[in-house]
């Protein structure tokens, strides 16, 4: 692992231990094993690093939704969205440490629309995604025609993303558990009448 990465890897360390307010250039450095000075050789600001963490260490959602367009009409569709809602899942609840405070820190914040801006990424792309898959199932049959599929995407990836925020306050049990459950309640709305 090169030096870059393992100031990566030491930032994402910091904010999990110790939250994105008190993780400061400092125990980023120490956590990494390198000088405040390296640390700011790779980054220009704390910002920069930030955004590396979300874009570099986090796991990637937008491909377990990619991989949907590929299951058009192979397995059941609950099958496939269980698949994503666990996934989808794991990203929030990993990501919620760095996305609370960034929601949180006006500068952070604006830095990062920027950058999506610049990037053309997103937090809506999933739901764009999600929608485009269960399009193409409604054009098979496999969901009901008057089914809105931007909605169903919307309503899935809310609950998974409350479920990751509900799982960080208590014990919830295993988040495996609750995919089938919310792709069940889904499908139920989705399915052709």
């Amino acid at each position: 692992m090169g030096t870059r990465d393992r100031i990566v890897a030491a930032a994402e360390q910091v904010i999990n231990e110790l939250g994105l307010a008190r993780a400061t250039t400092r125990e980023i450095a120490r956590a990494a094993g390198c000088s405040e000075a390296l640390l700011y050789k790779h980054f220009s600001r704390k910002e920069d690093l930030f955004h590396a963490v979300l874009l570099e260490r986090m796991p990637a959602l937008t491909p377990a939704v990619a991989r949907l367009s590929g299951q058009v009409g192979v397995a059941t569709v609950a099958e496939n969205l269980e698949e994503f809602a666990r996934a989808a899942i794991a990203f929030y609840r990993r990501s919620l440490p760095l996305s609370s405070g960034l929601l949180a820190e006006a500068s952070l914040l604006t830095g990062f629309r920027a950058m999506l801006a610049e990037t053309g990424g997103g937090p809506h792309l999933p739901i764009l995604l999600l929608g485009a898959y269960l399009r193409e199932e409604q054009k098979i049959g496999r969901v009901d025609a008057d089914a809105d599929p931007d909605s169903a995407a919307a309503l899935l990836l809310g609950a998974c993303h409350h479920r990751s925020v509900l799982g960080s306050l208590v014990d919830l049990g295993p988040d495996d558990a609750v995919a089938p459950g919310l792709v069940a309640t889904l499908i139920a709305g989705l399915a052709p009448r």
